[in-house]
């Protein structure tokens, strides 16, 4: 008979920011070994554990050397480092996420890998409520902003899937709402800067994917001068740290921050 005690990872590796955010709030950051370069939260993550990746590239060395007993990777983009880490007998879990739903069963499944799936329902019913308050709130708004969520800048890429979700859950409406359902950023590449001046949104949110938003780049766009958002200096950035990243932070800190420029908005257009 086999002699076989189910046993739970001990040494984890973290190719993106969202499952470190994840683990330390579910209290199992001891498990990590291993984080991404462009871990922010929490801060102190990158004082105690090995930098071993950036975003589509790694240290497949250095991670074999950790021995992790998993790693946890996110989307079609880290595809080929999961690949290589898999030939080297390595154990990956990929999560492909992109919605809101998406996060909170992201932490949920998280939960459950590392024993934590107490901790993790509740932390999923704390944003749930948070999220559920808000739409209270925002839903019956008579007066609702168009907001246009700019990922990048050449080419123009419009948010992903929870960015567009979250203008809406506070009270915004997003013009491009219809990408959603791409997974990749290419099909949300919008064919000309002529589209945003049709759509002439009330609020323009930036977030350039990993690189600060330059706002004198944006206000020499032919045209733009008479978009409703430029002309009332309703430009607003927001660190992609925040917002662009899959996990809770998307939905703490990103939620909050769109909520407020959006009512912000709304109290000056009483």
């Amino acid at each position: 008979m086999l002699d076989f005690k189910p046993s739970l990872p001990k040494r984890i590796v973290c190719l993106t920011e969202e499952t470190t955010e994840t683990l330390y709030k579910l209290g199992a950051d001891d498990s990590i070994v291993g984080i991404t370069a462009y871990t922010v939260r929490p801060p102190e993550a990158k004082l105690t554990k090995a930098i071993i990746a950036r975003y589509i590239d790694a240290e497949i060395d250095e991670i074999i050397k950790l021995k992790p007993d998993v790693v946890f990777a996110w989307s079609d983009l880290q595809s080929k480092i999961a690949e290589e880490l898999i030939r080297n007998g390595i154990e990956v879990f990929t999560f492909n996420h992109r919605s809101i739903e998406g996060i909170l069963n992201m932490i949920l499944k998280v939960g459950a890998i590392v024993g934590k799936q107490n901790d993790a329902e509740k932390l999923v019913s704390e944003y749930m409520s948070k999220i559920e308050n808000l739409s209270n709130r925002t839903q019956n708004y008579q007066s609702k902003p168009i907001v246009y969520f700019e990922e990048w800048y050449n080419p123009l890429i419009t948010g992903i899937c929870w960015v567009s979700e979250i203008i809406e859950l506070c009270g915004g409406i997003d013009p491009f709402a219809h990408h959603r359902k791409f997974f990749d950023a290419k099909r949300r590449i919008l064919e000309s800067t002529d589209i945003i001046i049709e759509k002439n949104p009330d609020i323009i949110i930036a977030s350039w994917c990993g690189k600060p938003f330059k706002r004198e780049r944006m206000l020499k766009r032919e045209g733009w001068a008479e978009i409703n958002a430029i002309k009332n200096d309703e430009i607003h950035e927001i660190d992609s740290a925040i917002i662009l990243q899959p996990g809770p932070a998307a939905l703490t800190d990103g939620i909050d921050i769109i909520d407020s420029i959006i009512s912000a908005y709304l109290n000056r257009s009483k």
